[in-house]
């Protein structure tokens, strides 16, 4: 009888458009497996064109997880990702089934697979205070952190209100940047032996695929599912309407960019977006990178080998 601590995990990441979901369902239908998304934005509710997300259709009859579960606004941070996740890769493996993680947010993945930090709370009024100084001076957010944590400030996006008001506040709240703080008291994920497949096709190619995408999301309905959303009753502010293609299509319907403009700049957004993926990814240890995107026969055929041998060394 095996121990707990050798269930096998794999995870298959890699920057948007790069194939990672035909990639896991690729490995879950060869070897029992189910999809567990590891996206920051398939999470939300109502959010399905820009978030290319699989129609239920399209799955092959393999259970997918962790998709269209929240609110848009709802507060979901990595760490409630974690808490989320854990024990629902038990359960998958409790069945006798692989948990095939699938997703390109990679501190979504960090989170799940080394913990976080026991952070402070959120405090309300240090957050009302960096958003107002945000809106008064864009930019001067970005600014702060390079000078409080520059290593933080690398990875996380000027233009990422969420994510630099939380390193600010760990920061105002701890006197320790968020970077340093990560660095101890995690909690990493057990009972589980984890495979990473990065995928990592050629950069001009991916580049052209995701001009290609974002173009089609906005002939197929970007806008119109935008629309929809606020008649929901949900403000413009939410988060996920921060996403790439999600902003252009809310400037849009604003008044704010024409048809053209807005898939321009959601195109040049989305591949700016791949490459910090990428950055963000190569920091990750113990990753098989798979030249190539993730449909091709060629990367799926070494990404089973690879799963085989973990399969084997987690027996």
């Amino acid at each position: 009888m095996s121990a707990p601590l050798d269930r096998p995990l794999v995870a298959v990441a890699g920057p948007t458009g790069s194939g990672k979901s035909e990639l896991a369902l690729a490995i879950a239908g060869e070897f029992g497996g189910e999809i567990v998304s590891c996206d920051s934005l398939q999470i939300y509710r109502h959010f399905d064109i820009g978030t290319a997300k699989l129609p239920p259709t399209e799955r092959r009859g393999i259970p997918h997880h962790a998709i269209g579960v929240v609110d848009p606004d709802q507060e979901f941070s990595a760490g409630e990702y974690a808490r989320m996740v854990r024990p629902l890769l038990a359960e998958i493996a409790a069945r006798g089934r692989l948990p095939v993680l699938a997703g390109g947010t990679g501190f979504y993945l960090r989170a799940l697979l080394d913990g976080l930090f026991p952070g402070p709370d959120r405090d309300s009024d240090v957050r009302a205070r960096l958003a107002a100084r945000e809106a008064r001076r864009p930019g001067s957010l970005h600014r702060l952190l390079r000078r409080f944590d520059p290593e933080s400030a690398k990875l996380i996006h000027k233009g990422d209100r969420h994510k630099l008001i939380r390193a600010l506040e760990v920061y105002l709240l701890t006197q320790r940047p968020l970077s340093e703080a990560f660095a101890a008291g995690r909690d990493p994920l057990r009972g589980f032996r984890t495979l990473k497949i990065g995928l990592s096709p050629p950069r001009e190619a991916l580049y052209q695929r995701l001009d290609d995408r974002c173009r089609r999301m906005f002939e197929y309905g970007l806008v119109e599912e935008v629309r929809g959303i606020l008649e929901l009753g949900f403000s413009p502010q939410v988060k996920p309407l921060e996403a790439h293609g999600y902003r252009q299509a809310l400037q849009l319907l604003r008044g704010e960019l024409s048809y053209e403009e807005a898939v321009f700049h959601a195109q040049r957004n989305t591949r700016r977006y791949a490459k910090r993926q990428w950055t963000w990814l190569r920091q990750e240890t113990g990753v098989v990178w798979l030249k190539g995107f993730g449909e091709e026969a060629s990367v799926q055929a070494e990404a089973f080998e690879a799963v085989r041998n973990h399969l084997k060394t987690s027996h």
